[in-house]
């Protein structure tokens, strides 16, 4: 992951320019969700939601949405928020959403989203900080 830190150099330059009146998390809440959801999105894995898996793509985009509708109403303030309100389980049905990578075991996203950002975190410590 050599390019990592230009990825998360481009994203804070990226939030960084966003206009500021926009009600939403710190920057670098935001910088931290935006790359969870191109990790979702590039990772070529099953996403499991109220009874269907659907491609990365779709999971994306859905949880993009959910995203925006909760930063708007200022409940999101961290990846963890992020992960635990809008990636962790279906409003609707309550159930829990899954990923499945490459045929192998099902497990939740909200395992799997975390321990990407564990990674993401200690692979740019000086980049990128805690939200906690």
């Amino acid at each position: 992951m050599s390019s990592l830190p230009r990825v998360i150099l481009g994203l804070l330059l990226a939030v960084a320019v966003l206009p500021g009146a926009r009600a939403g998390p710190p920057a670098i809440a935001q910088t931290e969700i935006n790359y969870l959801l191109r990790f979702v999105e590039t990772s070529g894995c099953e996403f499991y939601r109220n009874g269907s898996w659907f491609d990365a793509a779709k999971a994306r985009e859905h949880l993009r949405q959910k995203y925006q509708l909760l930063s708007q109403g200022n409940q999101i303030t961290s990846a963890e928020d992020f992960i635990e309100q809008a990636a962790t389980k279906s409003s609707l049905s309550g159930q829990a959403y899954k990923v499945r990578c490459r045929g192998g075991e099902a497990v939740t996203t909200n395992q799997w989203l975390r321990a990407a950002l564990a990674a993401l975190r200690s692979a740019a410590p000086g980049a990128v900080q805690r939200d906690r």
